[in-house]
């Protein structure tokens, strides 16, 4: 029997910033987000009926990730509610793309964008496959949002 797994278009995770991830100035330190990033792909994968830690543990292997690029527009601060919104921008062979925005719930401003890359990788640290579980997930969710632009996070700007 295969189980069918609703997709959300894009994964959401609710963060509230905590005081230990701002600096002097109260402001969340720039290299949280990229913490939250992996707080949102976690889930996001999450989202597609799949489990990374199931993942490194069954089929021995990870996603490594090779480059990361991000756009700060606008800081947060100690006790803001925000939601990590992640998508899925591309997978193929060994290579994974997300995407990724950063709002603060309480009034939508966008504080962050970016990107993350990833290569899939064994326990040797050698690139390998997306096992085809999750790479037949993948497919299926870039297919299902292949109109909502190269990687739909763009801001209203």
């Amino acid at each position: 029997m295969t189980e069918v797994v609703a997709e959300k278009r894009v994964g959401e995770a609710r963060i509230r910033v905590r005081y230990a991830e701002t600096d002097q100035m109260g402001v969340v330190y720039h290299s949280n987000y990229l913490i939250w990033f992996e707080v949102g792909r976690v889930e996001l994968i999450r989202s597609m009926g799949l489990d990374y830690k199931r993942m490194e543990v069954e089929e021995g292997c990870g996603i490594a990730v090779v480059d990361v690029h991000v756009r700060y527009r606008s800081p947060a601060r100690y006790d803001d509610e925000l939601v990590v919104e992640t998508r899925l921008v591309a997978a193929r062979g060994a290579v994974i793309k997300f995407g990724y925005r950063v709002l603060r719930i309480g009034d939508g401003t966008l504080l962050c964008e970016g990107e993350t890359v990833h290569v899939v990788v064994g326990k040797e640290m050698k690139k390998r496959g997306l096992p085809p579980k999750y790479a037949e997930r993948f497919a299926a969710y870039l297919k299902a949002h292949a109109s909502d632009g190269v990687d739909g996070l763009q801001s209203d700007r």
